[in-house]
Parts: structure tokens; C-alpha cells; sequence
């Protein structure tokens, strides 16, 4: 059986014919010696911005009385969390996670900060209750938050900020997993089980 004439016409229209090579054209040997161009690098995931800045300074009273001024622990590293509010499941978690981790953070010389809008008097029950070794400060009104960027509706969102003994940004945990973040701030401050 022979085919049909349309449709052997319409093969050859999408053949290509034959012709002579472009004289100007690059050969095949000349574009397999040609180096590949670099791929512009992928875009790094976008910094905290204040990573590598001096930490926002700030001055509170914690739950012992002790007077907290950011600027006048540069020498020491600093770790300042922010939490939702005393004695919840998830504040209570972090905290006493912290307290287990306490001895190797202490042997860093770090210091720890909490900060949530809870009062003084609340922080002094949960301290006691759960035997806090660290200190806790008041951010009624968010605006230690403020200078952090942490997000504040009568509550602070958990977030956390690692500052090196320079007095600046090391490291910022926008997201923080309770579960795991003592071990990565003991991570963060190089300590030794």
C-alpha cells in the first residue's frame, strides 16, 4: 500500500534540507573545547540582619535584682532568649532545658538572659520552682523586643540571640525547637559536654 501524497508532502516540510555549512559557525570540536559558562553562584539564604552588629543594648532589673546592661557584658558571651510567658509547657521546657545544660554554659563564662513580659514576682516563683540558675528580666511593655525585631502582642514570640564576647550578633534563632535548643546554643558557644 502506497501512502498518501499529503502526507509524504507534509514529512518533508518538516525535514530539514540539506546545506552547505555556515563558514561562520563555531565547529563541533571548537564548542566541546569551550569551557561551560559559570553558573552565577546561588544566592545565599538571607542573613538575620543583625547578625555581625553590635546586640541592641538594654538595661532591666532580674527576678534576683541584679542589674542586666548588655553593653557592660562585652567580654563575655551572651545569650538572651526571649519566651511566651512562665510556667507554659513549652517556657517551662526551654528554661529547664537550659538549667540541665547549666554546668557546660556555665564553663563558658556565658551569660543567660530571659526575657518575657512576665513580672518580677512571677519570675522570682518560676525561678524558685524550678531552680533557675540563670537570670530573668521583665519586658512588660516589648520594647526590649522592639530592639530585637522579636514580634510582641502582650507576649513575646520565642526567639533567641546568641552575642559574642566582642558585644556582637553571632547568631539568631527565629524559630526555636525546645527540644534541641539548649544543645545548639551549648553548640553555639563551642562548650564541652
Amino acid at each position: 500500500m502506497k501512502p498518501p501524497v499529503l502526507a509524504l508532502l507534509a514529512l518533508a516540510a518538516c525535514t530539514p534540507a540539506a546545506s552547505s555549512p555556515d563558514p561562520t559557525a563555531p565547529s563541533a570540536a571548537a564548542i566541546a573545547a569551550t569551557p561551560a559558562p559559570t553558573p552565577a553562584p546561588a544566592p545565599l539564604s538571607a542573613a538575620d540582619p543583625l547578625v555581625g552588629q553590635v546586640a541592641p543594648d538594654f538595661t532591666a532589673t532580674a527576678q534576683d535584682g541584679t542589674s542586666v546592661h548588655i553593653a557592660a557584658l562585652t567580654g563575655k558571651p551572651v545569650v538572651v532568649y526571649f519566651s511566651p510567658k512562665d510556667e507554659t509547657p513549652g517556657c517551662t521546657k526551654e528554661a529547664c532545658s537550659f538549667r540541665d545544660a547549666w554546668a557546660p554554659l556555665a564553663k563558658t563564662g556565658a551569660v543567660l538572659v530571659g526575657v518575657s513580659a512576665d513580672s518580677l514576682d512571677s519570675h522570682k516563683a518560676f525561678v524558685a520552682h524550678w531552680k533557675l540558675p540563670f537570670l530573668l528580666v521583665s519586658d512588660a511593655d516589648g520594647s526590649i523586643a522592639k530592639k530585637y525585631g522579636v514580634p510582641f502582642e502582650s507576649y513575646h514570640q520565642r526567639q533567641t540571640f546568641v552575642i559574642g564576647a566582642d558585644g556582637k550578633v553571632k547568631k539568631v534563632y527565629r524559630k526555636v525547637d525546645v527540644k534541641v535548643h539548649a544543645q545548639e546554643i551549648l553548640a553555639d558557644l563551642g562548650a564541652q559536654p
